[in-house]
């Protein structure tokens, strides 16, 4: 497909009539009308009721969410299952013909910032989540195959910390609820049918810093969560929530407050754990990656590992106690924080097939873990440019690679079981790390402890990576213009999706690499794609918002894909 001049979209929902292709590029974040200072998040007050409620059945259940990987017809949980996979078996949309693929409908949502939300899709009914705008965010209940909305539920922020834009990732499903957390800091539960509120508790101190933007996961009655907020000077948590009530039933701070930190520099640590965990039901563990120590980029005054920032950490479900954890980086000054979800699969160790997990660094490695026992198993060679890395900050600076976003950011990764290849999401920038005034300790403001700048002129692109997890090694390697962060989609149709800074949504062939097909959104596609089924017709979706933190152009748009259907 050939670059076009986008167009503008001036209707809230665009849907296109079955049986027709479509042959233009849709300029969504390019407004008829744009704000009066161009990039500006807009909106806040532009969703409406459709309907009263969902018509069909929403209980999903723990053992619907389990097998959802393997049917394909739903997309549950924000990584499809408890594995974090991110794999659909659907073979409707293929490497052979996704060349007609065609966007069927284009929802805006009217708020317009940096868009991650991950799409839940239980049958026939979307539900999304909104960036903050205007003090407020919303959850959208939609029909998955026109984009038409069924019910708004809109939530009014009170005060909020952040330091990386006004995010939310999305919702999760489970036994005819909906939950989310809010920007301020509450967990709240929704009735999926007509979207009002059931419950909602406080879930960490927005003064101090926190703030949360991740999906929660829920399995065996518990709402698991963590927060966001490692700038300020705080303690890293992850916690247990009753799914009926709320009550929080156990609690599991980040920072270790014996053995790897200087006095009592724990008590305002870090290790923040802001995205979704992933769950083995087996073991009865839940597992999860973990942020950077605070501050950020001063050492000085937190000497020893920092346990257990920058790693990859399992509990038991039961009680929320230490089962094992893995360090990727000690004594962090760089912000290498473990961020990307923590993706579970089977792997070579010794010559025999054993359960592990993985999780994409900002380092550029691939660190692949015993899932039992934690050791490591093996690293990847690097998928991102590494240049003088661990070199320690100076007045003068040093520049290095990776730069403080990555190597892989929040970005979920892909995992398929057809060509045991995990897909990764990366970003080139050439940083300078800086030493300045050491880091206070005051609380409620943000504490880095020093700086880190992009290198004017320097390396800035993207990647999207296929590794081996038998081996580690680079199975391909694509490079894009921009920084990569949004997250990847693999299907059993030998298709990895992926989408760009700019505006473009692009899908490779999973084996080898090549592009086949690609589509203008104008905003940039900075959120994980998602496929589903509805009515025996295959769809693939995602958000195309931009992103704050790396200013790629803004939008409010929800794209949903389908190839042409046959007109008798």
């Amino acid at each position: 497909m050939q670059k076009s001049k986008p167009k503008t979209i001036s209707a809230r929902t665009l849907t296109f009539l079955s049986g027709t292709a479509l042959a233009l590029s849709l300029g969504v974040a390019q407004a008829a009308d744009p704000p009066e200072n161009p990039g500006v998040e807009t909106g806040g007050a532009l969703a409406r009721h459709a309907a009263p409620a969902v018509a069909g059945t929403i209980d999903v259940t723990d053992a619907m969410t389990a097998d959802s990987a393997k049917t394909g017809t739903n997309w549950l949980a924000t990584g499809q299952g408890y594995s974090n996979q991110r794999f659909s078996p659907l073979t409707g949309i293929n490497a052979g013909n996704v060349g007609r693929l065609a966007a069927v409908a284009i929802a805006q949502t009217g708020y317009t910032a940096s868009f991650e939300t991950t799409p839940i899709v239980v049958n026939g009914t979307m539900f999304i989540t909104t960036p903050m705008v205007n003090s407020k965010q919303a959850v959208i209940a939609m029909d998955a195959a026109t984009g038409t909305t069924i019910w708004t539920y809109t939530y009014s922020d009170g005060l909020t910390q952040i330091c990386c834009g006004p995010v939310n990732r999305g919702v999760t499903v489970s036994g005819g609820q909906v939950y989310f957390l809010s920007l301020d800091n509450n967990l709240i539960d929704l009735d999926a049918q007509t979207g009002q509120m059931v419950w909602k508790t406080n879930v960490a101190d927005a003064q101090a810093g926190y703030s949360e933007t991740m999906v929660p996961q829920v399995y065996g009655g518990q709402v698991i969560i963590g927060s966001a907020g490692g700038e300020w000077p705080l303690r890293g948590f992850i916690a247990s929530y009753d799914a009926k009530s709320g009550t929080q039933t156990w609690r599991w701070n980040t920072t270790d407050s014996e053995k790897s930190w200087q006095g009592d520099s724990w008590k305002t640590g870090g290790g923040t754990v802001w995205t979704t965990p992933t769950i083995d039901p087996k073991l009865g563990l839940v597992i999860f990656s973990t942020g950077n120590p605070n501050p950020d980029l001063d050492g000085s005054k937190r000497a020893g590992d920092n346990l257990y920032t920058d790693s990859i950490v399992a509990l038991h479900l039961k009680d929320g106690s230490l089962a094992w954890y893995y360090q990727e980086v000690k004594h962090d000054v760089w912000d290498y924080d473990a961020v990307s979800n923590v993706v579970l699969f089977n792997a070579m160790e010794n010559g025999k097939m054993v359960p592990a997990a993985g999780e994409a660094g900002k380092t550029a490695f691939f660190y692949i873990v015993n899932r039992a026992t934690g050791k490591l198993i093996r690293r990847s060679e690097p998928f991102d440019m590494q240049r003088n890395m661990f070199a320690q900050p100076t007045k003068e600076g040093v520049q290095s690679l990776p730069g403080a976003n990555g190597g892989s950011e929040w970005a979920p990764p892909a995992y398929s079981p057809l060509t045991r290849d995990v897909y990764v999401l990366g970003m080139n920038q050439l940083m300078t790390f800086t030493t300045e005034n050491a880091a206070g300790n005051i609380p409620g403001q943000i504490r880095l402890g020093s700086t880190f700048k992009n290198v004017e002129h320097g390396i800035q692109n993207g990647t999207f990576t296929a590794i081996d997890v038998n081996t580690g090694k680079i199975a391909w390697n694509q490079t894009v213009p921009q920084p990569a962060m949004g997250g990847a989609l693999v299907t059993a149709g030998n298709l990895a999706f992926m989408g760009e800074g700019d505006g473009w949504f692009d899908a490779f062939n999973a084996k080898t690499g090549q592009k086949l097909w690609h589509f203008f959104l104008g905003a940039g596609v900075n959120a994980p794609p998602v496929a589903y089924q509805v009515n025996g017709r295959e769809y693939i979706a995602v958000a195309a918002g931009g992103n704050f933190q790396m200013t790629y152009p803004l939008g409010d748009v929800l794209a949903i894909f389908a190839l042409p259907q046959m007109t008798h």
